[in-house]
């Protein structure tokens, strides 16, 4: 979230930032609240004081009488002081809640816009869209083609938006985060396998709505749990409430998680097949830094997803996101949108954000220099290098062959033990 002090002093930025992202948050009564609330707090303040005060003055008193009335003083204060705090953690709710739904500021350099549409499109991959000679499949048809998945099976299991991956498709998901993770530890991110289920606190805390109409999330009942999103939950969780050497800094991770969505509002062509799904495995990257190395590491984390895409032999383009379609926690956002021949169509198929201090001042997560005075806010940044499910979609689609089997991209070859996947001989 934003420094209170920062939003108070710059509430005209503040209310233009959360116009040109969408945001519904009340800037003017954050502003009147919090205005009130510091004069509030100054005066239960004054009044703990006198409290204390009397309560010292009691045994200098000079008769049974005048400590009576001390007494009878520092009951009323007491009660006054009381009455006070009960407005103040009133106000203070409802701050709180305004607060969290301020977004971060933007980059000056994204584009300003309400939605995906205006999105701009800032580089291209080294593998050109495809020509093919026959008419392409979509990754369901060339799928159930090949015997790779079973949605009918995954609906009767667990309803619509699951499936059984088969075969090689199993193999590609095993060899595509063999592939993600070797070139994140050659980058020198540690592996991590993260928890499935995070405290409501961590959800809020790096920027997600564990519950409410407007929620992608899966709630636990009965508990302050739910199943995460992504694998930037759990990692940003991971240093909550604490405070690091700077000469620890940068921490980069490499989080492989499952990812649990209900995609609530979905429609449309893009929810065929494993474009929208409800569960899906991905290879996450997360980094803390100081924060004047954030928007270098950006850059980085954008130019490992390019490589393991350009690896892949996948054509895509790089679009820097508009501020409508940012999101709350993300100062800057790149999407990679892979060439989808069974759409047509560029689709999502990763993005790398660099979320400032706004995560870590809702997580309380600080770094200390040596010889220097106090503590500060890390900066957060998080990026997709392997979401199982799209990526199959696209190296399905775009390696797709005239006999209807798939090429192994080279890259994978060795985790796959095959060039290519054909259907099974009968």
């Amino acid at each position: 979230m934003l420094d209170r002090k920062y939003i108070l002093e710059n509430a005209g930025l503040v209310k233009a930032n959360c116009a040109n992202r969408n945001a519904q948050a009340d800037v003017d009564r954050f502003v009147a609240l919090e205005t009130q609330r510091r004069e509030l707090q100054a005066e239960v303040e004054d009044l703990n004081r006198q409290a204390n005060e009397v309560s010292k003055s009691i045994g200098k008193a000079k008769d049974a009488t005048e400590r009576e009335e001390r007494k009878e003083r520092g009951r009323r204060l007491r009660e006054e002081t009381n009455q006070l705090r009960e407005k103040l953690d009133s106000l203070v709710t409802e701050i709180d809640a305004i607060h969290r739904a301020i977004p971060n500021l933007s980059h000056p350099d994204a584009p300003i816009g309400e939605d995906d549409t205006k999105n701009l499109e800032i580089a291209r991959g080294k593998t050109p869209l495809p020509q093919f000679d026959f008419q392409p499949l979509d990754h369901v048809d060339l799928m159930e083609k090949l015997d790779l998945i079973d949605f009918e099976a995954g609906a009767r299991v667990a309803g619509h938006g699951f499936y059984f991956l088969k075969g090689d498709a199993v193999l590609l998901e095993l060899a595509l985060q063999r592939y993600a993770v070797g070139m994140l530890l050659a980058e020198g991110f540690v592996p991590m396998a993260t928890p499935d289920l995070a405290r409501n606190d961590v959800l809020e805390g790096t920027g997600y709505i564990p519950r409410g109409p407007e929620t992608q999330i899966y709630s636990i009942e009965n508990s302050d749990l739910s199943l995460v999103a992504t694998a930037e939950i759990p990692l940003g969780g991971l240093l909550a409430g604490q405070t690091v050497d700077a000469e620890r800094l940068p921490i980069k991770l490499c989080g492989i998680s499952h990812c649990f969505r209900t995609e609530a509002g979905a429609h449309g062509r893009a929810t065929r097949g494993l474009y929208r799904v409800h569960q899906f495995t991905k290879v996450e990257m997360f980094a803390f830094t100081l924060p004047e190395d954030s928007g270098s590491m950006l850059e980085h984390l954008r130019e490992l997803e390019c490589r393991l895409f350009d690896g892949l032999g996948i054509p895509y383009r790089v679009v820097d996101t508009a501020t409508g379609d940012l999101g709350g926690p993300a100062f800057r956002k790149y999407d990679l949108e892979a060439w989808m021949p069974g759409r047509g169509d560029f689709g999502e198929v990763t993005s790398t954000s660099n979320c400032t201090d706004y995560q870590a001042r809702r997580l309380g997560i600080r770094y200390r220099t040596k010889g220097a005075k106090g503590t500060n806010l890390v900066h957060t940044l998080n990026g997709t290098a392997i979401a199982i499910s799209r990526a199959l979609i696209a190296l399905l689609e775009n390696h797709q062959q005239a006999d209807g089997s798939i090429l192994v991209p080279e890259a994978l070859r060795a985790w796959m033990g095959k060039m290519r996947i054909e259907p099974a001989a009968k």
